[in-house]
């Protein structure tokens, strides 16, 4: 018997953060959006444990017990006394190293998956407590759809969405590290009173009410400069996407994807079209949210 889950990949509509906590992390207020760019986790009993992964750039992801994925599973197994004895197969089609949570869904898909697999029976309390101690996207990647997380980003709070979002998404040329950009975050703000992060309003009446003009006026990402700071090229991304018609550019999460929010699917292709040809990009995807979060797709 083997389990397969689907979890989708996201995209910060808000990344407000706050200064650098005693413990080294930073207090957030962090609106998730879900959209439909998905990784597959397949577990199946083995008498060893083991990683594969298939798909774009496989070859950075590690296969070893430090990949998301593969913690969550011990994590599982450990809780309730049990060999983690299954081959734990990863099939990529999020961007790795992206800003998009691509090892979080992977984490959160793991964790389902062996939840499933060896009928454990954990509450989905249980289950989010795991994912939370995992990292701070984990439990997201779980629940999908939208959500305002504040604390590290993995205290949660489900939202409404009115609509659809269409968005077009931009891959670098290679990865930038999450740790580096809240580094960087740290070094610029150095010497300027950094505010105690909140959910803007007009965001989340734009989610509510479905309307892409108003989330376009109200998207935010406080890494952006960070991001901006060790990849300055990602300035001419989001400047070729908005001179194609996206609605707005930003940033997704650390970086280095950019996203381009668009009105419709066929302006999304109009913008995917032109970011390839700016030659600013490694190369494009075109996605739509919110998204379900971990969904078994089969057994």
């Amino acid at each position: 018997m083997s389990v397969t889950v689907r979890v989708p990949a996201k995209v910060n509509v808000q990344l407000a953060v706050g200064a650098a906590r005693p413990d080294g992390f930073h207090d957030l207020a962090n609106v998730f959006l879900a959209v439909g760019l998905y990784d597959e986790i397949t577990v199946t009993p083995a008498d060893e444990f083991r990683v594969t992964c298939e798909g774009p750039d496989a070859d950075q992801v590690p296969l070893d017990r430090t990949n998301l994925a593969a913690r969550a599973a011990i994590a599982l197994a450990e809780r309730y006394g049990r060999s983690p004895g299954v081959h734990l197969h990863i099939a990529k089609d999020i961007p790795v190293a992206g800003g998009m949570a691509g090892g979080s869904a992977d984490g959160a898909g793991a964790l389902v998956a062996c939840d499933a697999l060896w009928e454990t029976g954990a509450s989905r309390e249980e289950l989010l407590g795991i994912c939370a101690e995992l990292g701070s996207d984990v439990p997201f990647s779980l629940v999908g759809g939208a959500a305002l997380g504040i604390g590290r980003g993995e205290q949660l709070t489900p939202l409404e969405v009115g609509g659809t979002f269409h968005w077009v998404f931009a891959m670098a040329g290679r990865g930038l590290s999450t740790p580096a950009v809240f580094r960087e975050f740290d070094r610029l703000g150095e010497d300027t009173d950094i505010p105690e992060p909140v959910a803007s309003g007009e965001l989340l009446a734009a989610l509510a009410k479905g309307d892409p003009d108003a989330l376009a006026a109200a998207v935010s990402n406080d890494l952006q400069p960070a991001a901006l700071s060790l990849f300055p090229e990602l300035a001419g991304t989001l400047a070729a996407g908005r001179a194609a018609g996206a609605l707005t550019a930003l940033v997704s999460g650390s970086g280095p994807t950019t996203a381009f929010l668009v009105r419709d699917p066929e302006s999304a292709a109009v913008v995917a079209q032109a970011l390839l040809a700016s030659g600013t990009c490694r190369t494009v995807r075109t996605a739509s949210g919110p998204a379900p979060g971990a969904t078994i797709a089969g057994r």
